[in-house]
């Protein structure tokens, strides 16, 4: 009897807070560093859901090993919806990357929203004689383990979507990794390196400028941003890559608190504002339930372990 009035209390009790819930601020933990990506997107909604909420969101900034210390953080926090993560696409990675993570990632996290999706866009120096995926395909293939990628790193989404393009098609190609996606995107400017899979946000100014000539897109269809570019999968059936960021909360966060706030952060999704700041950075928005969150983003999971495994992906 005793221990079901404990139950009971701890029952109510929860109720109670749920209801009564955000009753103090709301910490987001971006597992990047200020000015990037992941930072720049969580920063345009923080204030916005904290305006719905009637708490404020603050930012936090954890980055490290790939988003792995922001998430262990997260992983470690009390599940009661004050402290979140914002993450991006390595959390679907670094399962398959890293031998050991400090927390078990189908298992430590509760979702609570997809935010958005990011493709990626093929892009070649002008100088490249391909003007199109099937030329490419083409040429490639005649020249089997003597053209070169770029990317910003082993295991990074840029190398990831040229793996399995490689992969799908059937292509040879050398991997030459940098450190960031900056240097690497100058080398392809310059000539030093052929081919990139690159961010939309900072590789379509240099097509616009002529500095680099742009192939196709990684989504599954063609973007609106560039409606010109077939998507990749057009070539090679089923490809699909994205860059993504998503909003989690420690598992065990009550499901009323997981509702709330995708709710509200939907709601700020939608504000024509967000929107066309997220179109302009080639993004689309993805404001999917906590349940069907977590459905693709053990997908995406269950699709790079089979990706790095086959390739034999190792980090630096």
């Amino acid at each position: 009897m005793a221990r079901i009035l404990v139950f009971l209390a701890a029952w109510i009790a929860c109720g109670v807070a749920t209801a009564q819930y955000p009753s103090k601020p709301i910490r987001l933990i971006v597992t990047y560093p200020p000015g990037g990506g992941a930072d720049a997107m969580a920063r345009l909604l923080a204030p916005r859901i904290g305006e719905r909420l009637g708490q404020p969101v603050v930012v936090e900034n954890r980055p490290g090993a790939s988003g792995t210390i922001g998430a262990d953080a997260v992983a470690r926090a009390a599940p009661d919806g004050y402290t979140l993560l914002f993450d991006a696409s390595a959390h679907g990675v670094n399962p398959s990357l890293y031998a050991k993570l400090p927390y078990e990632p189908r298992k430590a996290f509760a979702a609570v929203s997809l935010v958005v999706l990011f493709p990626n866009v093929l892009v070649v120096n002008p100088s490249f004689p391909a003007k199109s995926v099937d030329e490419f395909v083409a040429l490639v293939r005649s020249q089997p383990g003597r053209i070169s990628y770029a990317s910003s790193g082993s295991g990074s989404a840029q190398h990831l979507a040229a793996v399995l393009f490689c992969q799908g098609a059937g292509l040879d190609m050398i991997h030459v990794p940098y450190k960031g996606g900056g240097p690497a995107l100058t080398d392809v400017i310059g000539g030093q390196v052929p081919v990139y899979f690159a961010n939309m946000a900072s590789g379509l100014p240099h097509v616009t400028a002529g500095r680099l000539r742009a192939l196709g897109v990684t989504g599954t269809k063609r973007s609106a941003n560039v409606p010109q570019l077939p998507a990749l999968a057009e070539t090679v059936p089923g490809y699909e890559v994205y860059e993504w960021n998503a909003v989690f909360a420690p598992a065990g966060t009550p499901a009323a608190v997981l509702e709330r706030l995708h709710a509200e952060l939907a709601r700020a999704l939608a504000e024509k504002e967000v929107r066309e700041r997220i179109a302009a950075l080639g993004g689309e928005v993805a404001a999917l339930a906590p349940a069907d969150t977590a459905r693709w983003v053990s997908a995406q999971m269950d699709k790079w372990a089979q990706v790095v495994r086959t390739a034999g992906i190792k980090l630096d």
